[in-house]
């Protein structure tokens, strides 16, 4: 069962066809697939801190590393380790998921 989804908690208005979605761009979380169910969201609404270029606190976040300090004190962070306890996808391998299947995706582009 999915669960609501950062975009749907905080109303930022970023996910596809958005209030704000044309003005600002859709957010990374909102189209991020390769993470699609984790933490029971749908692509990385449920892990958004793992995504470089989500829109928080009214300005876009940078890299993983510079955003994160900043996400552990988000009150959606808090509800999503709450409701997942033991079940919860920790950062590390939400990461590992993300860049392994990155670099799967550039191994077929160039073996292609």
């Amino acid at each position: 069962m999915e669960k609501k989804n950062c975009w749907e908690v905080k109303k930022c208005g970023r996910e596809p066809g958005g209030a704000k979605a044309k003005e600002l761009g859709v957010c990374p979380a909102a189209l991020e697939c390769r993470v699609n169910g984790v933490n029971r969201g749908k692509n990385a609404g449920r892990c958004c801190w793992a995504v470089a270029g989500t829109f928080c606190d009214d300005k876009v976040s940078g890299s993983f590393a510079s955003k994160m300090t900043s996400c552990v004190n988000c009150e959606f962070f808090k509800k999503v380790v709450e409701e997942e306890g033991p079940c919860l996808k920790t950062t590390r391998d939400i990461l590992e998921k993300l860049y392994s299947q990155k670099k799967s995706d550039e191994k077929k582009s160039v073996d292609s």
